[in-house]
């Protein structure tokens, strides 16, 4: 069977990565329309529909990569080198800004640290032998290991989960839930993994603390992050990670919903046949999220079962829509920039975030104000950018925005040159 790629995926991968590069790089933190920031705790934003669409978008695209479902220890190994190269990618977004070398400070170390993520980018995106990326895919990760809990100071609070750390693990388990079981399999796998996770946050009891609970800090996955995880959590200073160990188990499902949807895609029916089953698939599980969501709230930080009914719900209907739109009826005008987001996701992922850390480091004296010193991130925009706005909201979008152009303008470049980075 011919590998299908399908122009309404790649569209909706680019969509969601645009978006998530605008809500992770407003011009001022403290001012941002609040759909571009998380909910507090309970509730969804669209903000907290980036993460969960990304991995449906990654389960659908599963099975078009692998329609033969051929399985021998050669697949076994790609599958858990490419998990491996994502991890360690993620993970070295938190070690970036605590490499420290040689004393050095300021610029010297700046070019350090950047002379080590062209390595480690190089290491985990590069083209090599199975057994050359197998050997830098463990090495890495055991470097990160050894650095986090080798009692270093500047490593010793650095945060080992993550967003692409999660990614990861979904990926592993979904590929080989593909490849090793039926559709029915799939199925129930998820559906006891759903009702599993409601059953341990609601009725097991939270060990120091008392009855179970759902509030901030004082879950079940909030103390078990606290045991494993001590000291290597989301900004080292909390009791839980909003990518911790035991939300990381219905996140799995989001996996495995885009698993069973890019199945559908895969079957040899009538595009508008397709179109309705994901349609109807898609309604069914928004109904049953927001249902849930009556007695296990839906909520992003704890990845409830809810909040996953809720967001492969919506991220089927917005496939189904674009997959309408621009498969079936072949209207493709306006698409093309996505296009050119969603064929290259991982070099926006490993490298927009490393850039404001790194201009972050570049100080120099506020010509405005030269008692103090300001970095190059905060000078481009208070200076560059935040006068033409008189709504400070409206100029941390802009800033955003811009930063959006630039990578568009890079990605554009690599599209026109037919650079794809992958792990």
């Amino acid at each position: 069977m011919v590998k299908e790629r399908l122009i309404s995926l790649d569209v909706f991968r680019g969509l969601t990565i645009l978006l998530m590069t605008i809500v992770n790089n407003p011009g001022d933190w403290g001012n941002v329309y609040p759909p571009l920031l998380h909910a507090e705790w309970h509730g969804c934003t669209p903000t907290d529909l980036v993460f969960p669409f990304f991995i449906f978008i990654m389960g659908v695209a599963v099975p078009l990569a692998m329609p033969d479902k051929f399985y021998d220890s050669t697949t076994f190994n790609k599958i858990l080198v490419r998990s491996l190269r994502m991890l360690c990618l993620g993970i070295f977004f938190n070690f970036f800004g605590k490499i420290q070398l040689f004393g050095l400070e300021g610029i010297p170390l700046l070019i350090g640290r950047l002379a080590i993520t062209i390595a480690v980018g190089y290491a985990l995106m590069g083209s090599f032998s199975s057994k050359v990326k197998n050997i830098l895919a463990f090495s890495i990760l055991f470097i990160y290991l050894f650095l986090a809990y080798s009692g270093i100071e500047a490593y010793h609070d650095v945060r080992l989960p993550g967003v692409l750390q999660r990614i990861a693990i979904v990926y592993f388990v979904v590929s080989l839930l593909y490849l090793k079981t039926s559709q029915r399999t799939q199925i129930i796998t998820g559906i006891v993994l759903l009702l599993g996770y409601w059953a341990i946050m609601t009725l097991i009891p939270v060990p120091g603390i008392g009855e179970a609970n759902l509030e901030k800090g004082t879950n079940l996955a909030s103390w078990l992050d606290s045991v494993l995880l001590k000291g290597h959590m989301y900004r080292g200073t909390i009791t839980w990670d909003p990518e911790g160990i035991l939300s990381t188990l219905p996140s799995i499902v989001n996996g495995i919903i885009g698993l069973l949807i890019g199945q559908v895609l895969q079957r040899d029916t009538t595009k508008i046949l397709k179109a309705q089953k994901m349609g109807i698939a898609g309604t069914i599980l928004i109904f049953f999220g927001l249902m849930w969501d009556l007695v296990f709230p839906i909520n992003k930080s704890l990845w409830t079962s809810s909040y996953v009914l809720y967001t492969t719900g919506l991220a089927t209907v917005f496939l189904t829509i674009l997959y309408y739109t621009i498969d079936i009826a072949d209207y493709k005008k306006g698409f093309k920039p996505f296009l050119i987001w969603g064929v290259n996701p991982m070099i926006v992922f490993f490298t927009s975030q490393i850039i404001p850390q790194a201009l972050v480091m570049i100080e120099f004296q506020n010509p405005h104000n030269p008692s103090e010193k300001i970095n190059l991130l905060n000078y481009l925009y208070s200076f560059c950018i935040a006068p033409f706005f008189n709504n400070p909201m409206t100029a941390s979008l802009a800033g955003a925005l811009v930063y959006v152009c630039i990578w568009t303008f890079i990605l554009w470049i690599f599209y026109r040159n037919k650079l794809i980075f992958k792990v």
